[in-house]
């Protein structure tokens, strides 16, 4: 008699490659692995995330939200899920926050190294300017007065060409997280130029709004679509 699969766990990064969809172990729902974040069982025994869903052993699954890793974690469903007794950081949603924004910090890096970044306002804005801008980069705490000036620019190039503006906006890192990403100091503005490794930065900072947000199908479609 075959043994049955296991809904709640898969067997391995191995044989997760072609999959593109997961169920949740918390709502049940099967959401594309893109809106979901894979955890395992470390050698300690504690529950960690895999946002690359690389490491090794069977994993299990949860909306890509804070709210649906904390209720995960109110609820033990990663005992439930594991079949065993696990170890659970209280801190589990902030900690994965935490390497959330790890991972948008050292994309942006790498598109840095890859000549795809500009920060600066003048730069910011020349590169608006000459249409070579795959996306505005903000410091989440950066003032208010050159976000709108930039911001601006960008409707001002929509309107020239009669249509909305196209550039997405991305707010989700403070001055000091550009800062090391980029290896300046007082970063507040930057343009992210097209290439390959600006894609892979995007797509971060997308998982991580989505993170950010409530656990619903309009927040799925609203990551999809955000200004970051």
């Amino acid at each position: 008699m075959l043994a049955q699969a296991d809904p709640d766990l898969d067997d391995g990064p191995r044989t997760q490659k072609s999959a593109t969809t997961r169920m949740c172990a918390v709502s049940r729902e099967v959401r594309p692995i893109d809106e979901l974040i894979r955890f395992v069982v470390a050698p300690t025994g504690e529950v960690i995330p895999d946002l690359k869903r690389k490491l090794p052993g069977r994993g299990l699954w949860v909306s890509a939200s804070r709210r649906s890793v904390a209720e995960a974690v109110r609820r033990h469903q990663f005992s439930k899920g594991f079949k065993r007794d696990v170890r659970v950081a209280p801190t589990l949603p902030t900690d994965t926050d935490t390497l959330l924004v790890r991972s948008v910090t050292e994309a942006l890096a790498m598109a840095a190294k890859a000549g795809q970044v500009v920060s600066g306002f003048g730069k910011v804005e020349d590169a608006l300017n000459r249409n070579e801008t795959a996306a505005l980069i903000h410091a989440s705490d950066g003032a208010a007065d050159g976000i709108r000036k930039l911001d601006a620019i960008v409707r001002q190039r929509g309107e020239k060409r009669g249509e909305s503006p196209v550039i997405p906006v991305v707010n989700v890192l403070t001055s000091e997280e550009l800062d090391l990403a980029l290896g300046r100091s007082n970063v507040i503005h930057a343009a992210l130029l097209a290439g390959p490794a600006s894609k892979t930065f995007l797509s971060r900072c997308q998982m991580l709004v989505r993170y950010r947000m409530a656990d619903d199908d309009k927040t799925a479609e609203a990551a999809r679509n955000s200004r970051a």
